[in-house]
């Protein structure tokens, strides 16, 4: 074998390596879900200026590698360093090595230096070895998503003994089981739903987002004690089967369906897949308790009923819907000039319960509530036997999910809404409505900073325009982060995506940029271009003080570009 040959292979095993233990690290944030490694270089390769010329350069390279081997360092050298802002350990979506991603590392590990060594002989013998090692290295997130679906079976029945055991423990302690699903509202809907039982009921809910498989086995082994009457499940899904198989051992006996919309669109293709896979959480329980203000859940609704199952319509728009939480006649008081801030339930608009049609209670309307959720949290108290009165009682003190706009005061002296995670149209509108209400001074500044919307599928770039646009009447400043949704917000703002950018100091070691320092856009808003959340929360610092607010709407982690 030629020394070129050997220069080659060596430098293809090194970046072999320092690549895979990025795209190991895109694997583990995106849930070991083949193709995300694949998906995310398109991304990262195609997406970013530097990186796009980078990629021809190892392309070319890899070209000239055919007669020249030792030209595959070039390709190698790309490989090892880029993308460029993709980092190996990470800043806020660090590289964690569990247990999980050590055997991924090893069968991903194996797959690449099976395959190098392969191309080597090749190589050696038919010649063009420095081009097939450096496609190799080129496709380093190809071979780790084909070593995610290799580690997934392996991975289920690592997990089977813990879902047994989960699922001995509810059929011992016996439990009533309410399962809750939706696009969006199923965290805040969890915890109000315990919220409302825990005065009367032992009541167990499943912890953070603990929404899958491995999670709410963990949750149930971990937190389920003797006594324990209800347990209030969350699922997640990111395909059809997947709420079917938690529902197969956790066996609700109640289940929510909070909200249907575009979130991971990008996975299901489309909305009525979505629809699909939310419903298996009715398939085995008693009663149902929708949404019915999306269509398509009414229609669920009207088969759940026709199954012989016991309906919860809910809505905030109809009165006359089996429990409606919204402005309904005498039930509404006039809305002052601001909506608290803080979640203590004084001096908003009041919002009616009705069951039935007829009055629970009133509940302080909150900027951080949304009216279904509360809904659906009443259905499944008033089904669990609480009694109607505690259900009022509690109604005024809902708690608050973190991160979904939640109500903050920044150091500054400035109101801050965070609903950072969040990710969907119908709660970007609900955050931006909250954050046009508060009530700053003529001169206050009101800022949205965001990186927009992510696995919206085709509908993606629209529905990012479409939040830029509604936030070009309402905000007096749009700070973008990154660089993933970036030309559809500018588009949608009336920006242009080719505006230089002007620095702005932002501290040691920081830099800022505006696509104009002094001057608003004509009747629009200012723009300001971060590179990421670190860099926006600087620019708030600096920039905003008593009378001002911002909205922190979505945040990304540092696997996207």
């Amino acid at each position: 074998m030629s020394p070129s040959l050997w220069a080659a292979a060596l430098s293809g095993l090194v970046a072999s390596a320092l690549a895979g233990v990025r795209w190991l690290r895109v694997a583990q944030r995106e849930h070991y879900l083949a193709p995300a490694g694949s998906r995310f270089a398109l991304r990262w390769w195609g997406g970013i200026g530097f990186n796009r010329l980078l990629w021809v350069l190892a392309a070319l390279a890899l070209l000239v590698s055919l007669s020249q081997p030792a030209v595959e360092v070039v390709t190698a050298a790309v490989v090892a360093g880029g993308p460029l802002g993709l980092g190996l350990r990470g800043r806020t979506a660090k590289l964690a090595w569990t247990a999980r991603l050590r055997r991924l590392a090893a069968i991903w590990a194996l797959l690449q230096l099976v395959a190098l060594a392969a191309a080597t002989v090749v190589g050696a013998e038919a010649g063009g070895g420095g081009a097939l090692i450096g496609l190799l290295t080129l496709f380093v997130p190809a071979t780790v998503d084909l070593a995610c679906l290799l580690a997934a079976p392996l991975e289920r029945r690592l997990v089977a003994p813990y879902v047994r055991r989960a699922a001995e423990r509810l059929a011992k302690v016996g439990p009533v089981v309410v399962a809750i699903t939706g696009s969006y509202g199923k965290t805040s809907t969890k915890g109000y739903v315990a919220h409302l039982l825990g005065t009367t009921r032992s009541v167990v809910p499943s912890p953070a987002s603990y929404n899958n498989r491995a999670g709410l086995a963990r949750a149930v082994n971990e937190h389920l004690a003797p006594g324990t009457e209800v347990f209030v499940a969350e699922m997640g899904t990111y395909g059809k089967g997947e709420i079917a198989e938690l529902c197969s051992w956790t066996h609700p006996k109640v289940s929510v369906i909070t909200a249907i919309g575009p979130v991971h669109l990008e996975r299901f293709g489309s909305e009525d897949r979505i629809v699909e896979a939310k419903s298996e959480i009715l398939a085995g329980a008693e009663v149902a308790v929708l949404n019915v203000d999306d269509e398509r859940l009414a229609a669920v609704a009207g088969r759940a009923a026709a199954s012989g199952k016991r309906v919860w319509r809910c809505s905030g728009t109809d009165p006359s819907a089996d429990v409606f939480v919204g402005p309904a006649g005498d039930e509404t008081v006039p809305p002052p000039a601001r909506p608290p801030l803080a979640g203590t339930g004084a001096g908003g608009p009041m919002w009616a319960v009705l069951v039935g049609g007829r009055p629970l209670g009133r509940v302080r309307a909150r900027t951080e509530v949304a009216p279904t959720n509360v809904a659906c949290a009443v259905a499944v108290a008033l089904e669990l036997g609480v009694p109607g009165d505690e259900v009022g009682r509690l109604l005024p003190s809902l708690p608050v999910a973190a991160h979904r706009l939640a109500p903050l005061e920044g150091s500054g002296g400035f109101s801050i809404l965070d609903d950072t995670y969040n990710s969907n149209p119908a709660g970007a509108r609900m955050a931006l409505a909250a954050l046009a209400s508060l009530d700053c001074p003529q001169d206050g500044r009101r800022v949205l900073v965001t990186p927009g919307m992510v696995e919206l599928g085709e509908r993606q770039a629209g529905e990012n325009q479409a939040l830029a646009a509604l936030a070009r009447e309402v905000v007096s400043d749009l700070v973008i982060v990154g660089h993933t949704n970036r030309r559809a917000l500018l588009a949608g703002v009336g920006a242009s995506a080719r505006a230089a950018p002007v620095p702005v100091a932002a501290g040691p070691a920081r830099r800022l940029v505006d696509l104009d320092p002094e001057a608003p856009l004509p009747s629009g808003p200012r723009v300001v271009l971060v590179a990421n959340r670190e860099e926006a929360v600087a620019w708030v610092r600096q920039n905003l003080g008593p009378g001002d607010a911002v909205l922190y709407e979505n945040d990304l982690p540092d696997h996207f570009p």
